[in-house]
């Protein structure tokens, strides 16, 4: 691994609290138009990110959240009407957290502006340029998930 010159180091951290602080505040103003918590609309994020239904445990270990907590979320989910549990169809004893579309669709204007600010960014750099940010943002989001998820 190349070091890394501190001035780079503390600019690129500079960089990520501020986008970080710039994406909370974006959920947080999107939960709070959807009627539900931040944690609760990014664990819905989760769910609709999910290839099908998810159990409760799933969505623990996707979130960091504990299993408790994260009954309490598909509660006020469900309660809201953006998911419903339904049982496996393939193990009855089972129970499935699945999207409602049709509420889910209701709140996709919510998110048209931060794809326009994706395109925007993004038509400002080469093919190849875009290769090398992706392969940053890839890197980050693995060493971050690691870090996040991995016991100390």
């Amino acid at each position: 691994m190349a070091e890394v010159p501190t001035d780079v180091l503390e600019r690129f951290a500079w960089y990520a609290r501020e986008m970080s602080a710039l994406t909370v505040m974006f959920h947080s103003r999107v939960a709070e138009q959807m009627g539900v918590s931040a944690t609760d609309e990014k664990c819905l994020d989760l769910a609709m990110r999910a290839d099908g239904p998810l159990t409760a445990g799933r969505i623990a270990e996707l979130s960091g959240l504990s299993t408790g907590a994260v009954t309490g979320v598909i509660d006020r989910l469900e309660r809201a009407g953006y998911v419903r549990r339904v049982r496996d169809p393939h193990d009855r004893r089972k129970v499935l957290v699945e999207v409602t579309p049709q509420n889910s669709e209701k709140f996709a204007h919510l998110f048209e502006g931060a794809m326009e600010t994706v395109e925007r960014v993004l038509s400002q750099f080469t093919p190849e340029e875009r290769d090398l940010l992706e392969r940053y943002n890839k890197l980050t989001i693995d060493v971050f998930r690691e870090r996040m998820f991995t016991p100390d």
